[in-house]
């Protein structure tokens, strides 16, 4: 009789902007010719992520093998979105050896590593493992706080704050999902400040996880792919703050999108960008801009003020060379005064 190896999927979350579309660009680049497809969640209605990944050119990843999931979270749109995507890639005429699987910054990784189970699925794939990714220049600058008693008197001293700050929870809930931590951003932060994250990281995770420390995502993929953690079948180690709850929402946040006109220099429009980030609370902004006599989009990803843009791929001929930019925050974003700022259309 003979046995068909199930196929591996590695799920990467983590927080809006931690880098995780930046590490599996560089997986799928260092991939040594083995057979890659990717399925890429996002929060909102254009996919900047996917189009990210459709411009690196790998021949081991076509874009027949890029799945952009666009029509909420993957983790509420399991049996509409995810398991029929699934199945699509496993249906290819040369089918996967391994499957990324990149969910927006809003995710719980949980129920997506749940799905695995269903019957339709669970004979012919296995969840290597769950790479969470963090912003470690943001966790350094106290963006979560772990200590209690702390978060505690943050929240008494700011009224604005709900009793849960879900935030706080989807952070928690991805680094107990994981198999490995990736502390991203190392750059940008000191020795010291290194050392106190993995260890706070270390301290809210339960179970033995190795945390790894990098720059602009690039690890070698051997460190990535391979886990072999059979996560579905691990789920007890796996705690969440939503174990209790039938389902759950995002209300608490906003996605908005923003068409911006063509330009003669980018410095000016990022300018605007920072300015508009700081005044208005924005968590994570993302997109592409056209540069008046250059042949290659400006790729453009931002977390609150801090901006990284770059020249990512040329213009295709067929389609609109039109200025987008997603724009994500918590509720209650002034998106006219947003737009008004960054000045768009």
């Amino acid at each position: 009789m003979t046995v068909v190896a199930k196929v591996p999927c590695s799920i990467v979350t983590g927080f809006l902007g931690a880098g995780k579309t930046t590490l599996v660009r560089n997986i799928l680049q260092n991939g040594a010719g083995r057979r890659l497809a990717v399925i890429v969640n996002e929060f909102g209605d254009v996919g900047i992520d996917g189009e990210i990944l459709k411009g690196c050119g790998i021949e081991s990843c076509n874009e027949e093998s890029i799945v952009e999931l666009s029509n909420g979270c993957i983790c509420c749109t399991v049996a509409d979105d995810f398991v029929p995507a699934l199945e699509g890639l496993l249906a290819l005429d040369n089918p996967p050896e391994h499957i990324l699987i990149e969910t927006s910054g809003l995710a719980l990784p949980k129920p997506l590593v749940q799905a695995f189970n269903w019957p339709a699925i669970a004979s012919r794939v296995t969840v290597d493992g769950v790479i969470a990714v963090v912003d470690g220049a943001a966790v350094a600058a106290g963006r979560f706080a772990d200590d209690p008693d702390a978060l505690a008197a943050q929240r008494a001293e700011d009224t604005s704050l709900d009793h849960d700050n879900p935030l706080e929870e989807v952070f928690e809930d991805q680094l107990l999902c994981a198999d490995l931590i990736v502390l991203n951003k190392a750059d940008l932060m000191t020795a010291d400040e290194r050392e106190k994250v993995a260890a706070e990281i270390k301290a809210a995770v339960p179970r033995a996880v190795k945390v790894v420390e990098t720059t602009g995502g690039q690890l070698d993929p051997k460190v990535l792919l391979g886990l072999g953690a059979a996560a579905e079948t691990d789920l007890a180690a796996r705690p969440s703050h939503h174990d209790n709850e039938a389902e759950h929402d995002h209300d608490d946040f906003d996605t908005f999108i923003l068409d911006i006109p063509s330009l003669d220099a980018p410095e000016g429009l990022l300018e605007r960008i920072r300015t508009a980030a700081d005044a208005h609370d924005i968590l994570r902004i993302k997109g592409f801009a056209e540069i008046n006599g250059k042949p290659m989009r400006l790729l453009i990803q931002g977390v609150g003020s801090r901006l990284q843009h770059q020249f990512d791929r040329p213009w295709h001929p067929e389609e609109p060379r039109q200025g987008r930019l997603v724009v994500i925050g918590q509720k209650g974003l002034d998106r006219d005064a947003i737009a008004q700022a960054i000045g768009t259309v």
